[in-house]
């Protein structure tokens, strides 16, 4: 099993809560989302891997047993073309669990016309695969956010 861990702090509000039908009716994948707090901070490795996709907006990890974790930070935040973004690794790194990935403000985000929820999404998995999924909950990054079986 792999434990996909919050990438951010602030409150988690399950994908039905995002205000993208892409993500709240799960077309990515199942998962569940972010409020994140309103300061500026970097985005965390949810799981131990390889970086495969890497924009200022999203980032993408796989582990070793090809779990694929999207990170997405905020809603239509490709708009913003990386402005208020600084990517602190490259694509094709391996990341640790807790290591930096992006730097952003998500306060700025906001103050830019945009949601910053972060739909944190299971990529090509089944919501029947997931466990334990946090919804309604106070994270700090590095905390459980769901199970993968």
């Amino acid at each position: 099993m792999t434990t996909v861990t919050s990438p951010l702090a602030g409150r988690t509000i399950g994908l039905t809560a995002v205000p993208d039908p892409v993500f709240s009716g799960a077309m990515v994948g199942p998962g569940t989302a972010i409020d994140p707090v309103r300061e500026a901070s970097a985005a965390v490795a949810p799981i131990d891997g390889v970086v495969v996709s890497l924009h200022p907006h999203a980032f993408v990890v796989v582990d070793e047993e090809g779990h694929g974790v999207l990170t997405h930070l905020g809603i239509d935040t490709v708009q913003l073309n990386g402005e208020g973004f600084e990517l602190l690794v490259n694509k094709g790194d391996t990341v640790q669990r807790g290591q930096s990935v992006v730097r952003w403000d998500p306060a700025a985000v906001e103050a830019a016309g945009k949601s910053p929820i972060c739909p944190i999404v299971a990529l090509e998995a089944t919501a029947e695969s997931l466990s334990d999924v946090s919804v309604d909950a106070d994270v700090k990054a590095g905390d459980a956010l769901f199970g993968w079986h």
